[in-house]
């Protein structure tokens, strides 16, 4: 077989297996959850640890790939992300799982760095690029696609280790697949690793994370809550005041001066932060408070999943009809409408409670997918391309990890603000017992919570746990669809159709086929 092909399977399983472990986590929680007595807290780590590590090293794994070549840059990430699988699977305990989920981050974004360029030096630009464009797209569509209900059959067949051990055996192959196939490159003109840019945007997004994260613990008036959120906001000034003045920097500052480019930008936050951040909030719902079990909840997850695999065509014909921004707006508008939709969940609703959300959320992210991709490299020159699709990458995973902490601490608090009034009078309504009320029923423990209380009050405390977690996921589901309805706001008002320039047809072809 032709080396070309070789290339093109070696980066399609990389990326299908690191866009795998964003979505198939998920359906995985409430086990990993159960068997290392995981807290809240440590579920939240899970995603986090993994797209914070993706989302800040993506960008300078690839200028080191530049540099030292593509072919070993992409082995070593795979290398990193096998053996941090198999410690993940290993975990005994929280800690060790999310330090390996870290770990695995930074493999992934070694691989998604430069799969794009690997599979476009193999294949001439024109039709058969193209169609090999298509090819690696419709991997990251798939994978995305079945990722809860592959997490939830491995889960549910093999236990969630097995979620984590799967992707040993396949990066080895893939490992010596790379070195016996693949060709080395390397670009002559290779821009200096902003090494600077790198750490104070890690360090700056790590603070704002673990603030939010621990601002219920601790305390948002806290020493050390005030600290880390002053300590971001230091770090990320320190960030942009180093891209500024840097001579190659991780990420031009300048390229924001484009209206159309700020706001792609912004709609991928905005969908990442809002629908995306809150399936692991859906899952705990699902699992925990519906008690399906993870296949179960995986298959419930299909209509959400599946739907943008077969709209994103029509998204795609729109935008020869219908300008950009139109569309992008539509699409995060028919995202917040979904969100609306799975909102008003009461003790009575079952899951077909959330399925008309699903449907329209669904064909929302299918709508808009397709052109947050075309725009987001088709604002720049073509010469940037690959930067600004990893930049837009970058912007899509820190979406959800600060969408992720975020939605937890408003759940963790206005569930535990409604626990306080409902159980008035009893001992569960003082102290910490409410928050610790609303982890129980998130975890599936509320009877082991109970357990400690009263056998008169017990009733009235389990009652007032079940509607806190409604009305903390509720309340969450509601701002997230008036952020993505912010995110399609600001999409009509910012891209403007004359600063798009589709002139790269092969690479807007497999972008829209990723979405």
């Amino acid at each position: 077989m032709a080396r070309k092909w070789w290339t093109l399977i070696a980066v399609s399983v990389a990326t299908f297996m690191l866009l795998l472990d964003i979505t198939v986590v998920n359906t995985a929680l409430p086990s990993i959850q159960k068997d290392l007595s995981a807290n809240f807290t440590d579920l939240q780590w899970v995603i986090d640890a993994y797209t914070l590590a993706l989302a800040a090293v993506v960008l300078t794994a690839g200028s080191l790939a530049d540099r030292l070549g593509r072919r070993g840059v992409f082995a070593a990430g795979l290398g990193i992300f096998a053996v941090a699988s198999l410690a993940a699977g290993l975990a005994p305990d929280a800690t060790f799982l999310n330090i390996s989920r870290a770990v695995q981050g930074i493999g992934a974004a070694a691989m998604f760095s430069v799969s794009l360029a690997l599979v476009a030096q193999e294949f001439p630009a024109g039709r058969e690029r193209a169609a090999a464009m298509g090819v690696y797209g419709a991997t990251i569509g798939v994978a995305v696609a079945v990722g809860p209900l592959v997490g939830g059959a491995i889960t549910d067949g093999l236990g969630w280790r097995w979620v984590f051990f799967i992707n040993v055996p396949i990066g080895i192959a893939m490992v010596a697949t790379t070195f016996a196939k693949l060709r080395e490159s390397r670009d002559p003109n290779a821009t200096r690793v902003d090494w600077l840019g790198l750490a104070s945007l890690s360090g700056g997004l790590l603070m704002l994370v673990l603030a939010l994260l621990r601002g219920n613990d601790e305390g948002w008036g806290s020493p050390l809550i005030l600290g880390l959120l002053a300590g971001a906001v230091v770090m990320l000034a320190a960030f942009a005041a180093i891209e500024q003045r840097v001579a190659e920097p991780m990420l031009p500052l300048g390229l924001f001066r484009r209206r159309a480019f700020t706001g792609v930008q912004l709609a991928a936050f905005a969908v990442s932060a809002s629908l995306f951040a809150l399936f692991l909030y859906l899952t705990l719902y699902l699992q925990n408070y519906l008690g399906y079990s993870p296949l179960q909840a995986g298959l419930r997850y299909l209509p959400i999943t599946l739907a943008p695999f077969f709209v994103a065509p029509l998204a795609v014909a729109l935008l020869a009809r219908v300008n950009a921004r139109v569309v992008m707006a539509i699409g995060l508008g028919g995202t917040g409408a979904g969100l609306l939709l799975m909102s008003g969940l009461s003790a009575s609703s079952s899951w077909t409670a959330l399925l008309p959300g699903f449907l329209v959320a669904g064909i929302g992210v299918g709508l808009l997918n397709p052109v947050i991709a075309d725009v987001a490299v088709s604002v720049v020159s073509k010469e940037r391309s690959g930067m600004a699709s990893g930049i837009n990458d970058t912007f899509r995973q820190v979406g959800i990890a600060v969408g992720v902490a975020a939605w937890g601490a408003i759940f963790l608090g206005r569930g535990a603000d409604k626990i306080s009034t409902l159980a008035a009078g009893t001992p569960a309504a003082h102290g910490d017992h409410p928050r610790q009320l609303i982890e129980a029923a998130s975890s599936g423990g509320l009877g082991s919570a109970l357990a400690g209380l009263p056998r008169g009050t017990r009733g009235v405390v389990a009652n007032a746990a079940r509607e806190g977690f409604l009305s903390g996921l509720n309340t969450i589901l509601v701002i997230g669809a008036v952020l993505a309805f912010a995110g399609a706001a600001l999409a009509l008002w910012l891209v403007r159709e004359h600063e798009i320039e589709r002139d790269q047809p092969e690479l807007v072809a497999a972008e829209v086929s990723a979405a």
